[in-house]
């Protein structure tokens, strides 16, 4: 690309540490700004040793209200709402909402009024916005003229290849999906009060079953499945590492070999860098750092009683979908261009 693409990030929790470190080294990307309400020495200090990826072996510094890199000084601002910091002074082309907090049109709109060209939302909104983009599904149907953009989330993004792929192949009449997710930094450790009952109790203690909005937001996207599909997550403690348990019935039932050969293939082929594939016996720590979607699991296929299917896809709840983000983000860059 002629022009680097000037990025700033909205929130530097988990998911804005993910991209920064997956970007910052990236040709086409160029950090100006991360707003945050922790100081710029916390900031610097939970970038360099993350409890999950380890020590960050770049030379990054902190400098007063800067990280400095070799060819980078990243501002550091005070953390507030959407509108307070004036994007247009960093000639920001995109800003990246990672708070998880501010889900309606009329906030996300403020950081446009503010001078950003785009924004991109690590979260679903609650209305309608310009676009949402899951790459390997939807990616052809982006526009310059979109402005708010959301990734959804990472169990959606797997739902969503997951049932693409079977249906291409196989025709799903219904589908039931559990994922089954690492805790969340919005789960306390301790029992607490909170507004959801469940999610009160303790994150490290419990099993934790949650709703999600993956089959609905996927009916949105992919009319196809309307009525088809619904889901359930149940939250373990685990801090990362995750996985999609998808039981389908569908118009022709392949055997397990059969699917397993069409998952391999497609991972090697139409969903390279999107699906990995693995026939190792792996756990959840062993997707720690992948940067696909998913990893489909082929020892843990099943077919029962010659009519249900039910498939396994582990995925890293951060660094992939992490790593997803910038794919948009390019994404946009190439069709400005």
């Amino acid at each position: 690309m002629s022009k680097k693409i000037n990025i700033a990030l909205f929130g530097f929790g988990r998911i804005g540490r993910n991209i920064f470190r997956l970007g910052y080294s990236n040709p086409n990307l160029n950090f100006v700004a991360i707003s945050d309400l922790g100081h710029a020495e916390a900031l610097h200090y939970l970038l360099m040793r993350d409890s999950i990826h380890g020590s960050f072996d770049d030379q990054i510094k902190v400098d007063g209200n800067y990280l400095i890199s070799e060819d980078q000084n990243i501002r550091i601002l005070s953390g507030g709402k959407p509108g307070t910091i004036p994007w247009d002074t960093f000639d920001v082309d995109f800003v990246i909402d990672a708070t998880g907090k501010y889900l309606n049109k009329e906030e996300l709109e403020q950081h446009l009024h503010s001078g950003a060209k785009r924004v991109l939302v690590t979260r679903t909104p609650n209305d309608d916005i310009d676009r949402i983009v899951i790459p390997g599904i939807n990616e052809e149907t982006v526009s310059k003229s979109d402005k708010i953009i959301s990734a959804t989330s990472s169990t959606t993004q797997v739902l969503a290849l997951m049932l693409r792929i079977l249906d291409k192949h196989f025709s799903v009449k219904k589908a039931m999906m559990t994922t089954i997710h690492a805790y969340t930094a919005d789960q306390p450790l301790a029992d607490a009060v909170g507004i959801d009952l469940r999610r009160s109790r303790s994150a490290v203690e419990n099993i934790i079953p949650n709703t999600t909005s993956a089959p609905e937001i996927i009916e949105k996207l992919m009319p196809e499945f309307s009525g088809k599909i619904d889901g359930i997550a149940f939250n373990v403690p685990v801090p990362n590492g995750s996985c999609v348990d998808l039981t389908t019935e569908l118009q022709t039932l392949p055997t397990i070999e059969e699917l397993n050969r069409v998952m391999k293939k497609n991972s090697e082929n139409d969903y390279k860098n999107l699906l990995g594939y693995t026939d190792d016996p792996i756990v959840s720590s062993d997707v720690n750092g992948r940067e696909e979607t998913m990893v489909f699991d082929a020892k843990a296929t099943m077919i029962t009683a010659n009519k249900l299917l039910k498939t396994i896809c582990w995925y890293d709840n951060g660094w992939g979908f992490a790593k997803r983000i910038i794919d948009t983000i390019e994404l946009y860059a190439k069709c400005d261009s």
